[in-house]
Formats: C-alpha cells, structure tokens, sequence
C-alpha cells in the first residue's frame, strides 16, 4: 500500500492527472488507478515508465520520508550517473529481468526489503 500512497503523493504534488500520465507513459489511467489504490503491484519496467512519466527517479518512488524530494536539476550536458551507463547498466538490467520473471508476492517482499536496507 506504501508505494500506491507514494505514487499519487508525487503525482499530485507535480499536479499531473492519470491521464497525463497515461499519455507520457503508454499506461492505460485504469491501469494506473488501480496501482495507486493498491490493488495490483506493478512489475519494475511499469514503475520504470511512471517514474518517468512523473520526471523523477525510480528510487524516488521508495522514499518514506512523506515529503516529495527535490531533484537536481541536470544540465544536457552533465555527466550521467552511473547506473546508465557500461556495467552499471547491464546489472540493472539484469535486476529488471529477474524481477519480472517474479511473482507479486515474491516481487512485493523484493520491494519492500530493498525499501529497508536503503534507510
């Protein structure tokens, strides 16, 4: 329930609807109401497409702390971090993979462990 609370939270704080974020994302706004009610978990490529949609990171969506944080606004041309680059890349990708061949319960406790160990 966490996560749906932390997705509309950063939503409506950035005032965009479902709609927009339909549009910027390929998501369909049913698809993306029921994650933010909580009824269905969505797998890491979705969380990867609404986390750009709303123009933040994707760790930023695991953040407890209540409040929406304030990203740094990069230059076009700042170094990128790297996580999109070379092998931090390819492990990302990997993690992806793997997460998507979970279950949601498995994928679900994943989440919420990583949520944890990054306080």
């Amino acid at each position: 329930m966490y996560l749906a609370e932390r997705l509309r939270q950063i939503r409506e704080s950035k005032k965009l609807s479902q709609g927009d974020i339909q549009n910027r994302s390929g998501l369909l706004r049913c698809y993306i109401s029921r994650v933010e009610n909580g009824h269905t978990i969505p797998a890491l490529e979705t969380l990867e497409k609404i986390a750009q949609a709303l123009e933040v990171p994707l760790y930023q969506l695991f953040y407890e702390d209540g409040s929406v944080l304030n990203t740094p606004t990069i230059a076009k041309n700042a170094k990128k971090d790297w996580a999109s680059q070379g092998k931090g890349r390819r492990m990302f990708t990997r993690i992806r993979e793997a997460a998507a061949r979970m279950n949601e319960r498995d994928r679900g406790l994943l989440l919420h462990l990583a949520a944890k160990m990054s306080k």
